[in-house]
């Protein structure tokens, strides 16, 4: 059997369950600058049990759960998601420094080609311009 591609877009959404939704919109759609794209009530009619963010032709979905955030340290050894990374304009890195420092996020680390920085539930999000570096010079 011939098995059809992958869509050209590639990333339908990604899931991230979240125990401070509010938090967690806020910090996507303030700090990230991605729009809200759909709400999902509450089965109670209280409040939102999902909030999607438009990430390029694809979504974020940003769910509520009950339990409590274990995020690993900046390397952990365990297997699993280790990165969620959006791409900007290398030409933009210094802009997406001030606009994080204006909102009061730590940058936790930089590469060459990476600001890497935590969500509210300590999830690990990169603002990317691999393969160019500072100076957009191609590295790759």
């Amino acid at each position: 059997m011939a098995v059809p591609p992958i869509a050209p877009f590639g990333v339908h959404h990604l899931a991230i369950q979240c125990r401070d939704l509010p938090a967690m919109v806020r910090f996507y759609e303030r700090v990230l600058r991605l729009r809200v794209e759909r709400r999902w009530p509450a089965e109670d009619g209280k409040g939102d049990r999902a909030v999607w963010v438009r990430l390029g032709t694809g979504v974020v979905a940003l769910e509520a759960c009950d339990g409590e955030p274990n995020p690993p340290p900046w390397r952990s050894p365990e297997p699993g998601l280790h990165l969620l990374a959006l791409e900007i304009h290398w030409a933009n890195r210094t802009i997406w420094l001030a606009h994080l420092a204006h909102c009061g996020v730590e940058v936790v680390f930089e590469s060459p080609w990476t600001v890497y920085v935590r969500d509210p539930e300590g999830n690990r999000i990169g603002l990317s311009h691999f393969p160019f570096d500072i100076e957009g010079r191609r590295t790759a």
